[in-house]
């Protein structure tokens, strides 16, 4: 056999691989079918905590004369990502990638607490760190977020789960603390795997936090 008549064949068989690849992909057109992956729906939703509306807070901040100062939330380290977080049992945590918070936890929360804290009709201004050199503050208000998570217990029941420690100091004078304590929130029953009312409850707790500082603040 030549090397012409080699060559020759060879060619008659790439036709052939190519004719047959050819009709494998139409007969897969024909069926509906994509020789590509399809895309796929991204399943990740992302919480933000929520509080009083906003009508609520507006209607509120011209009764308040009190100045609060609002130091920057530090959180424990494992509540510094975006993933929503489940505990199991004292040290096992679950990481829920899909269930992400839609801003740092600690900012959320120090939104959250100064929007309850002007709600109430006690507060006039809430300064987030760092403070205006020109305002005169009453108070400082410190928090340090120990918990802010869904917990599953030993028995198979879910609920949500939130402590912190908080401090509530006179700005004008010489620091004098008015109150610090840790603030456990009662835990509320969840139903594991509904992330929205994990965040609502979350909320609920900040809500019943800016109670305990209301109360720790000086009379106006």
């Amino acid at each position: 056999m030549t090397t012409k008549t080699k060559r020759a064949g060879a060619y008659r068989k790439l036709a052939g691989l190519a004719s047959a690849v050819l009709a494998l992909a139409v007969t897969a057109g024909l069926a509906g079918c994509s020789v590509f992956p399809k895309p796929q729906t991204d399943p990740t939703r992302f919480y933000v905590l929520t509080g009083p509306a906003i009508p609520a807070v507006a209607a509120s901040m011209p009764a308040g004369t009190l100045r609060v100062g609002l130091q920057t939330v530090r959180t424990a380290p494992y509540l510094d990502g975006k993933s929503m977080i489940v505990r199991r049992g004292d040290n096992e945590i679950d990481y829920r990638d899909f269930a992400r918070w839609a801003e740092p936890l600690s900012t959320g929360v120090g939104r959250m607490l100064g929007a309850q804290l002007l709600a109430s009709g006690q507060v006039g201004r809430v300064y987030p760190y760092p403070f205006p050199l020109e305002v005169t503050r009453d108070v400082d208000v410190t928090l340090s977020i120990l918990r802010c998570e869904g917990m599953v217990k030993a028995d198979g029941t879910a609920a949500a789960s939130f402590a912190c420690i908080v401090e509530v100091t006179d700005a004008r004078s010489d620091g004098a603390v008015r109150m610090r304590r840790v603030f456990n929130a009662p835990e509320t029953v969840w139903t594991e795997g509904d992330y929205s009312a994990l965040a609502r409850q979350l909320s609920d707790a900040i809500a019943l936090l800016s109670v305990e500082v209301l109360a720790a603040l000086p009379a106006r």
